[in-house]
C-alpha cells in the first residue's frame, strides 16, 4: 500500500491514486513488487532533524528514504521537505512537480538499490529519474 502523509506543510499532493500508480509503475519497471511505502512530506527543518539523529549529518536534503524491503518487494518511509524541492526547482529552472516526481522516484530508486554516492552513480541515477518520470502518464 502507498500512502502520502503530511507533517507540518502547507501541501498537498494532487491525484494521489494517479501518484500511488505511477510508483507501482516504477516498481514493475525494476522487477520489483511495491508493498508498503510511505511517503512522508515535511519541512526543511523535520527533515534535518532526522538527518542529524539517524544519519548523524548536519545538512539539509531533499529526501530521505529508509528501506525496509523484505526480498524483492519494497517497503519503506521516504521523507521529502518541500521547502527544498521548491527550491530545487527554482535554482534549475523547472517546474516544481516535475522536480518533486525526481525526487520520489530518487526515493523508490534507492529502495530498488541504486546508490548515488560517486559521479558516475549519479549520472545513472539522474538517467533513471528521467525514465521513471516519464512513465508518470496523468497532465496534472
Amino acid at each position: 500500500m502507498i500512502e502520502f502523509f503530511y507533517h507540518d506543510v502547507d501541501f498537498e499532493l494532487n491525484n494521489t491514486n494517479e501518484y500511488a500508480s505511477w510508483i507501482l509503475e516504477i516498481g514493475k519497471s525494476e522487477g520489483k513488487e511495491i508493498g508498503d511505502i510511505n511517503f512522508i512530506f515535511c519541512t526543511d527543518e523535520y527533515l534535518l532533524n532526522i538527518n542529524k539523529e539517524f544519519l548523524s549529518h548536519n545538512t539539509y536534503t531533499d529526501i530521505i528514504t529508509f528501506d525496509y524491503k523484505m526480498g524483492e518487494e519494497l517497503n519503506g518511509e521516504i521523507y521529502i521537505s518541500i521547502e527544498r524541492v521548491q527550491e530545487n526547482a527554482e535554482v534549475y529552472n523547472i517546474d516544481f512537480t516535475h522536480e518533486l516526481k525526481r525526487v520520489m522516484s530518487h526515493g523508490i530508486l534507492h529502495m530498488c538499490g541504486y546508490e548515488d554516492r560517486t559521479d558516475d552513480d549519479k549520472s545513472q541515477m539522474r538517467k533513471l529519474e528521467n525514465d521513471k518520470i516519464n512513465l508518470f502518464h496523468v497532465e496534472l
